[in-house]
């Protein structure tokens, strides 16, 4: 055997399991991340206007599929006001922490279209496991994975100091997404 093949061999070898399960693109302008929070009671709500994500979903190959998602902290989008303020140390902390970031660790079918994919959400330094169900749905070329889940902006360190009382913002904050990508294999 000629050996000067054998290192483009294990290079060939050892890319394709990525190769057999190719990343899904996703749609952006087809896409969002929004958020609801509620100050004094009232609902505010919320999106991220900048947001990627890396997709490697195969619904017959779950132990293989991968899903990790970055958030750009400071493209939140609330008013005005707000938008001054959450960049700033005691809200996003934009600054130390430019991304919100979610590892899928795995995923579970619950049915031909639904799903519950677990992992770790890291915003502001703090990880923590979380389960997120989806829900997908097909047209055409284009997949659609929606969902909501809430989490605790305390455990995150949102809203520190004096915005740590939870009658003036709600502790639970409602995150909802709609994801548009391509190259998803037929459900």
């Amino acid at each position: 055997m000629n050996t000067r093949w054998m290192p483009l061999a294990l290079v060939a070898v050892s890319l394709f399991p990525f190769a057999a399960q190719a990343q899904q693109a996703l749609i952006p302008a087809q896409s969002e991340v929004t958020f609801t929070s509620r100050q004094m009671g009232v609902p505010v709500d919320g999106k991220f206007k900048t947001f990627s994500a890396q997709v490697a979903f195969d619904p017959a190959k779950l132990a293989t599929s991968k899903i990790a998602f970055t958030v750009d902290t400071g493209s939140a989008d609330i008013s005005r006001e707000a938008n001054a303020e959450l960049p700033k140390a005691t809200w996003f902390n934009v600054a130390a922490f430019p991304k919100a970031t979610f590892a899928s660790s795995s995923i579970k079918k619950l049915d031909a279209t639904k799903y519950e994919v677990a992992g770790k959400l890291a915003i502001k330094g703090v990880s923590s496991d979380v389960v997120v169900p989806v829900t997908l749905a097909q047209n055409g070329a284009t997949t659609v994975a929606s969902g909501a889940f809430p989490i605790k902006r305390l455990t995150f360190r949102i809203g520190e100091k004096e915005w740590a009382d939870t009658s003036m913002v709600a502790d639970e904050v409602q995150v909802k997404f709609k994801i548009a990508l391509t190259g998803v294999p037929k459900l």
